[in-house]
């Protein structure tokens, strides 16, 4: 006993002396964005998965030490984007799978994305909007179960019936039924408090609103506005209690302004944007996120 005790102690040491190893990656260059300067010849030491320490020059690497030779490379920060959809990619497929994939299906398609996107050099991004799998990928991620970027997400974004981002768009209408609040779909104020209050429970980060109709939507209008003010309002109150900021997708200019006049936090995309909204986005402190490379994809 006191020996099979002796090696399980020592395997345990060998175990966390290898996931505790330090790495030095020698950099070429390396982006400071403290400075806003590029640095030539940096040593970046990490441990436990934490960066503790940059130097300047290729500092000596200790015998315990695992060595990163980037001397040809340049080193940025990670990246960090504002407004993914992390369950899926668009395909002509994309309408199909509606009715075809379960939400497991969802789940396990999106392993590939979550590793792309973090190959890609985003270490964090905001999802605004799935069908409630981008939490349980946030979860295992955040477990080490996942290879992927940290995820701040929106769950399911809401709408109003007939909205972008109501569920049952599309849908012949024997299938439509009257999707509400469970689901992201609102049509007064009493409304948005519970949706907002459904996206708590289930774990959301952060709340989106499709204030306009959206590019690729199936709905009938992608311009006109979809929500009216006091509901908007009411959404922002209800995210405030949670301690959540609200992000509203928006391409028409009415939408846009009733956005911004809610108290929304962020507008994104900002398609039809006008001087007027800019100018009252400057008042009312609101940030734009413009998502240029998504409507260069859809213009391709």
């Amino acid at each position: 006993m006191k020996k099979l005790l002796l090696s399980l102690t020592l395997f345990f040491f060998m175990i966390s002396s290898i996931l505790a190893q330090a790495k030095y990656l020698h950099c070429g260059e390396l982006l400071d964005m403290t400075s806003e300067k590029v640095k030539n010849e940096m040593t970046i030491i990490i441990e436990n998965d934490r960066i503790i320490e940059i130097k300047k020059g290729y500092a000596t690497v200790p015998d315990t030490a695992e060595i990163i030779d980037l001397r040809d490379k340049t080193v940025l920060p990670g990246f960090m984007d504002m407004h993914v959809h992390i369950e899926h990619e668009s395909s002509p497929n994309r309408y199909l799978a509606r009715f075809t994939d379960n939400k497991a299906d969802i789940a396990l398609g999106a392993v590939k994305y979550c590793k792309r996107t973090l190959m890609a050099g985003f270490t964090t991004v905001r999802d605004l909007g799935g069908t409630g799998v981008n939490v349980s990928l946030r979860k295992a991620i955040n477990k080490g179960e996942l290879v992927g970027p940290r995820i701040y997400t929106a769950e399911k974004a809401l709408a109003t019936t007939g909205g972008h981002a109501d569920p049952s768009n599309g849908v012949r209408d024997d299938l439509k039924g009257d999707p509400g609040p469970k689901e992201g779909v609102i049509n007064n104020m009493e409304d948005a408090y519970k949706a907002v209050r459904q996206r708590y429970k289930n774990g959301a980060d952060c709340i989106k609103i499709t204030a306009t109709g959206g590019v690729l939507s199936v709905a009938k209008d992608g311009q006109g506005p979809q929500f009216t003010v006091n509901e908007v309002e009411a959404v922002v109150m209800a995210a405030k209690d949670y301690g959540y900021v609200t992000a509203a997708h928006a391409h028409g200019a009415e939408g846009m302004k009733r956005a911004v006049l809610g108290g929304i936090h962020s507008i994104e995309h900002g398609t039809k944007m006008t001087t007027e909204i800019m100018d009252l986005m400057i008042e009312k402190g609101t940030y734009y996120v413009p998502t240029i490379s998504a409507g260069k994809f859809v213009a391709e």
